[in-house]
């Protein structure tokens, strides 16, 4: 009978969620390397240079992949025949490991965990508690799977019931274009079929912690051999949403998934349960077993394994931008898909920000930072390390910032904004509105941005932490033009584009 010891399942899981934050799955790091020789649009084919740049700068300097080190989801089966020589129970071993791993001192991973969530949202200040998952299962080991899920990913997650007649294939690519590109793709789809709704929600998220094998899936379909009907549907699936043309970062591209995962469960006469949860550019996810012998011993990736891909700023094809003399008049001048690098001074911001500035001003207060003729960049950076003037600092979701934008931009001064995705149609009114532009960096390279920071100072709301806004000095960060002062967004432009281009979907005209 296996002996599983308290400190070694503590240990195991800080382990894993200190290797998640900097190592990519190389299955996943492999298949978007591939994914990047057959791309043909020039914007996804950037994109994704850049997170496989990030991601082997992140393996190779131990630092996170994304700024959003994500909510710790864990995954325990626990064999019938296991003991246990710990005084802790299995969920505080959990917390403890998550809380360890996101205090490292060499490696201090972003909290983002909030208690009291409908209340006063206040930091856990550790990410914990990690939402775990238990099943028991015969055998005298303990097998676990950590995931570290960020919010972008998990906010566009989608779950309905529909009728057993109803088409599966529909309903995804239906819904899977009005998710945005908040998600960072090209990523993996995970699909709950069946059971009940949370049973459902369950099957997709365990789906996504599955390596990728969709080309083996294509091998065996052109050798003729008999596949499942789930395997059909997931190359159904992989084959019809990318031919969206939706495409890398939302830009536009022949890839939006590398993979399609999915898992089903016997259902009710009456039901049909779908759930789509998407896993991000920053995939995180690791499995050990621990069977009493000491804690899991993870094995790195091998740096010669990562894709023959480094980024550099083409400053053929880019326009440098002083941020220190930026005008309204300039910000007018730049088009849809111009590709910038920045520098200079800018200030930061996201949700807890801008809605304390809604209140200040709401009051009639005169806010701490001047936000005149300044850009803004929505981020929440991760603490620096060592000579590091500041962590990791990837964009956030900017459409979160839509309702803020018009009073940002009529009340502050503000003449622009740098974020990850798209912006919604309000956004886009204030932005045309006042001859701005919106400026999109790419989700998923974190660490590659952090780079073009040379410093970074606390200049108003420091109690936000993470949330707090900072004033920037960068070098050379780049940012293509997403939205300019006209309103054209390449974020609706791109995907329609590249949609015809692929001609498999039937494009409607609005």
């Amino acid at each position: 009978m296996t002996t599983i010891r308290q400190d070694d399942l503590i240990q195991s899981v800080a382990d894993a969620f200190q290797f998640i934050s900097y190592y990519h799955p190389l299955d996943y790091i492999q298949a978007l390397g591939k994914a990047y020789e057959r791309e043909q649009s020039p914007a996804a084919r950037d994109a994704i240079a850049q997170i496989l740049t990030n991601s082997r700068m992140c393996a190779e300097g131990h630092r996170p992949i994304c700024q959003d080190t994500g909510i710790a989801v864990v995954f325990v089966k626990v064999g019938m025949n296991v003991q246990w020589d710990a005084t802790m129970s299995v969920t505080d071993m959990v917390n403890e490991g998550v809380r360890r791993a996101y205090n490292h001192p060499d490696n201090k991973l972003r909290a983002s965990v909030l208690l009291d969530p409908a209340g006063a949202r206040k930091n856990s200040k550790d990410n914990t508690p990690a939402v775990i998952h238990y099943e028991i299962v015969p055998g005298d080991e303990v097998e676990i799977i950590c995931a570290a899920k960020g919010g972008g990913s998990e906010n566009k997650s989608k779950m309905v019931m529909l009728n057993p007649s109803d088409s599966i294939v529909d309903w995804v690519l239906k819904t899977l274009p009005t998710m945005g590109a908040g998600w960072c793709p090209p990523g993996i789809l995970g699909i709950g079929i069946g059971g009940t709704p949370e049973k459902a929600m369950l099957l997709a998220k365990e789906s996504l912690m599955d390596h990728v094998d969709i080309h083996e899936l294509q091998e065996k379909a052109a050798a003729g051999h008999t596949l499942t009907r789930v395997e059909e549907l997931r190359l159904e699936l992989y084959e019809k949403v990318n031919a969206l043309g939706i495409g890398a970062q939302g830009l536009g591209g022949l890839t939006t998934v590398l993979d399609v995962k999915i898992l089903d469960y016997p259902t009710h006469a009456a039901s049909l349960p779908i759930a789509m949860i998407p896993n991000c550019a920053a995939t995180r996810h690791v499995h050990f077993t621990l069977n009493g012998s000491g804690p899991a011993k993870l094995e790195p990736p091998k740096l010669e394994d990562w894709p023959d891909v480094t980024w550099h700023a083409d400053e053929k094809q880019a326009t440098r931008v002083n941020l220190n003399t930026l005008t309204k008049a300039e910000v007018a001048t730049w088009k849809p898909g111009q590709v910038l690098l920045l520098n200079g001074k800018m200030l930061t911001g996201r949700d807890a920000a801008h809605k304390r500035i809604a209140d200040m001003l709401g009051r009639g207060e005169t806010l701490p930072v001047d936000f005149t003729n300044r850009i803004i960049y929505y981020v929440g950076p991760v603490d620096p390390v060592r000579d590091e003037a500041v962590g990791p600092a990837g964009p956030t979701t900017a459409t979160r910032m839509d309702k803020f934008t018009r009073m940002m931009l009529e009340k502050t001064g503000l003449i622009a904004m740098v974020g990850k995705a798209e912006r919604g149609p309000t956004a886009i009114e204030a932005i045309r509105d006042n001859k701005a532009a919106y400026l999109m960096a790419v989700g998923g390279a974190a660490y590659l941005v952090s780079k073009a920071i040379q410093s970074a100072k606390v200049v108003a709301f420091a109690d936000l932490g993470m949330e707090a806004i900072y004033e920037f000095d960068v070098k050379d960060m780049p940012v293509t033009v997403a939205v300019d002062a006209g309103g054209t967004s390449v974020h609706i432009t791109g995907p329609h584009e590249w949609r015809v281009k692929i001609g498999k979907i039937p494009v409607t005209e609005n």
